[in-house]
This record gives structure tokens, C-alpha cells and sequence, in this order.
């Protein structure tokens, strides 16, 4: 009943998390448009007062007619909006998520036991879960450093970009070696979204409050402040796409598991920057291709370094995800092999002692209330319908988690080996 009353958690709380991103995320992408999009105001009247930029659009059946002052208005409305809750929201709902997920079973989600790093191949749950905390927070604090240190007054940007590229592929580097596969992408991930949330809270909003505080008193806003907010907006922007495609990425074994995952995380992350970048420029008037189909050729490289190297390492399905030859594949080989026993008894009799305690219609392992992934290996029809991606995991190392079942090398032997 306990893991019931967790799973349903988990649901509403993953659903939180999504609600909070898309809303944040989406008046993200809006607010760059919308910045990039404006252009002088016509009117004499508005240049008087100082407009900078000006918008009209069309939406819902009504006109909008959006402005930006460039200095202080002459006035502020007593209802002036602010954009922060959602921000907060999604990162408190998604640290949620990590601890009640990852940090509630870090032996089994954290601690990555094929490391060639002993002592992180050897750390316990506890210390797993300090380290991931760790990470997480040193992952802002050098971002933090580098952007107070590299640019400081808003005038190195462009250097202090490079420096954050090269940060972020020591970040996919570390989280590839000192954690397991599935959690190093979603750490990966959550540095970024940490950054994100953190630039909010620590930097842009603060800034803000001073400007406005400032213009209240009748004061000169520091000019610093808002060239500060639009330089960790502009970070934020271009880690939106990385980090929405890192959290989805971590559901596909082919991505997390393979020897060079670090890579496949890089590549990923710059695709994603690249593909924005276009957008940031097509609201500003300039359509360049390059950029997107440079982020392309990105992924391609990701797909080809991430293909399986032969027929026994297929490339896996995503759970539950079955095909037409696979099905018949399945009742053939089980009427074949079931009638005379062989390979398939001997697999099926590995699984039944190493994998279905969780992957099971109603598992046994207390964690799980139903088959993880929603992939059941009880039944020699099971087995045979997630072969491939059995075949994979195993082979990586990925599964079982943390090895809790103890499979041997030569059970991994025996599956490697196994033709369906």
C-alpha cells in the first residue's frame, strides 16, 4: 500500500512539474520573441516617452499593441506583472520528483557499480545521495562564478558563452562516470534547470526589484542590473531545449547506456542550443538555416555513435512498444522452443530470478507496485517480445539497476549470446 500511495505521488507531482515547465518554459520562448520582434515605434509620442520597441499582434480574436521602454517610464502601474512562481514552481516540484525517485532508492537509481572510478563505482546510498546533492549545487556555483568572473559588467559574453559550452560538457563527463546512466542524464538535465531557477531567483528577479524600487524613489536604475537579467535570461534560453530533451532522453535505454554517453549528452545539449538559436534569430528578422540544420547533423552524429555495433545489439524498442515481427517472432520461436526446451528455457529461467521481482504484473520488490517501464519479463512470450532491449541492458551493464540481484557474468554471457 505504501509504494501505491508513492506511485500515485510521483503521478501527481510529475504532473505538476510538467503543468510548471510548459507555462514557464512557454513565457520564456514568448518573452525572446517578443523581445526580438520589436521594432522602433512610429508614433512621435511614444519616442517622447521613451519607448524603445514596439509589437502588435494579432491573437484570440483581439489586438495587442506590446512596448518596451528602455529606461523608466514615466509611470508604473500598481498592478505590474511578475514572472517567478512558475520558475520556482518547476524546480521545487522537479527536486520533488528526484527525491522521491532517485534519492529515495539511490542504490538502485544513483550508485553506478560499472564505473571505472572505484570509489564511485563503491559508494553506498547515503553517500550517493550526498554526492548527487553536491553535484547539483557545485554544478550552479561554478556557472554563477563563471558568469561574475568572465563577464562581469556584460561585456564578454560572447567568451563567457564558450566557457559554459565547455562547462557543460565536463558536467555530461563527470555525471557519465560517478553516477548510473539513467540518473547521469537527468543530473546532467538538472544542473542546467538548477542554473535556470537559480538565475531567476538570485539574479534577475532581485535586479528587477531594485530598477523598480529605484524608479519609485525617483532614482536612476542601475543600468547593471538590467543588462544582468538579460544575460542570465539569454543563458536560460538557449538551456531550455538541452534540458527538455535531456529529460525525455533518460526514458531511452540506447541513450544512457552506451559507452560514450557523455558524448551523446554533449551533442545533444549543443543541438538544442543550436535549433534555438535559429528562432532567437528568426524573431529578430534573420532567417539562418544553418543553424538548425547544424543541430541536426549534431543528432546524427548522436544517432550514429549510439547504434548498435551488431545483430545482438539491436537497437532496443521503447517499453511496451511491439511490431509486427517481433509478434510472430515471439509465437514461433515460443511453440519452437517451449515443446523442446533450450536457450530460451535457460534466459527465461535467468530472468525469472534476476529481472521479475520488479518486472513482474505485480512485482515482489517493495519499490514497485507495478512493472517498471511498464515491461513484464514473467512469461516466455514477454521475454521474447523485449528481447532486443533485454539483449542491450543486460549487455551495457544498465540492468539490473545496481546489479541487486546479483546476475553473474556468466548469465550475462548466456543472454549476450542468445539468438531469439
Amino acid at each position: 500500500m505504501e509504494a501505491y500511495f508513492l506511485d500515485f505521488a510521483n503521478l501527481l507531482l510529475r504532473w505538476l512539474h510538467v503543468i510548471a515547465a510548459v507555462a514557464w518554459i512557454g513565457e520564456s520562448i514568448y518573452f525572446v520573441m517578443l523581445d526580438n520582434s520589436l521594432r522602433p515605434p512610429k508614433a512621435a509620442e511614444d519616442q517622447q516617452k521613451g519607448v524603445f520597441g514596439e509589437m502588435w499582434a494579432v491573437h484570440g480574436g483581439g489586438f495587442y499593441h506590446n512596448q518596451k521602454y528602455a529606461s523608466a517610464p514615466a509611470k508604473l502601474p500598481a498592478d505590474l506583472h511578475w514572472s517567478f512562481w512558475k520558475a520556482y514552481t518547476t524546480w521545487l516540484s522537479g527536486f520533488g520528483l528526484f527525491v522521491l525517485l532517485y534519492m529515495a532508492n539511490p542504490g538502485f537509481y544513483l550508485v553506478n557499480p560499472g564505473s571505472s572510478w572505484e570509489w564511485a563505482a563503491n559508494l553506498t546510498g547515503w553517500q550517493a545521495n550526498i554526492v548527487a546533492l553536491a553535484f547539483l549545487l557545485g554544478g550552479w556555483v561554478v556557472y554563477n562564478e563563471m558568469c561574475k568572473r568572465i563577464s562581469p559588467n556584460m561585456e564578454r559574453d560572447g567568451l563567457l558563452s564558450l566557457g559554459v559550452a565547455v562547462l557543460m560538457v565536463v558536467v555530461a563527463y563527470l555525471s557519465s562516470q560517478i553516477f548510473a546512466g539513467r540518473a547521469a542524464f537527468l543530473l546532467t538535465g538538472a544542473v542546467m534547470a538548477t542554473a535556470m531557477s537559480a538565475n531567476v531567483f538570485f539574479w534577475i528577479i532581485p535586479g528587477q526589484r531594485r530598477m523598480v524600487k529605484a524608479m519609485k524613489a525617483g532614482e536612476t536604475p542601475n543600468p547593471l542590473d538590467g543588462k544582468r537579467g538579460k544575460q542570465r535570461s539569454v543563458h536560460n534560453t538557449y538551456f531550455t531545449l538541452p534540458v527538455v530533451l535531456l529529460m525525455l532522453s533518460n526514458h531511452y535505454s540506447f541513450t544512457y547506456t552506451h559507452e560514450l554517453s557523455w558524448v551523446i549528452m554533449s551533442l545533444f545539449i549543443f543541438a538544442g542550443a543550436l535549433i534555438r538559436q535559429f528562432f532567437v534569430l528568426m524573431h529578430a528578422g534573420q532567417t539562418r538555416p544553418a543553424y538548425p540544420a547544424a543541430g541536426v547533423a549534431l543528432i546524427l552524429v548522436a544517432v550514429w555513435i549510439g547504434a548498435p555495433s551488431g545483430a545482438g545489439n539491436a537497437a532496443p524498442m521503447a517499453a511496451g512498444e511491439t511490431n509486427g515481427e517481433t509478434d510472430g517472432r515471439a509465437v514461433a520461436a515460443e511453440e519452437a522452443t517451449v515443446a523442446s526446451g533450450g536457450p530460451l528455457d535457460e534466459i527465461h529461467g535467468i530472468m525469472e530470478r534476476r529481472c521479475a521481482s520488479c518486472h513482474a504484473q505485480h512485482p515482489t520488490h517493495e519499490a514497485f507496485t507495478a512493472p517498471p517501464a511498464g515491461v513484464a519479463l514473467e512469461t516466455r512470450e514477454q521475454l521474447l517480445r523485449q528481447a532486443d532491449q533485454v539483449k542491450q541492458v543486460v549487455a551495457s551493464g544498465y540492468m539490473p539497476l545496481g546489479n541487486l540481484t546479483q546476475m553473474t557474468d556468466e548469465e550475462r554471457a548466456s543472454i549476450a549470446a542468445w539468438t531469439p
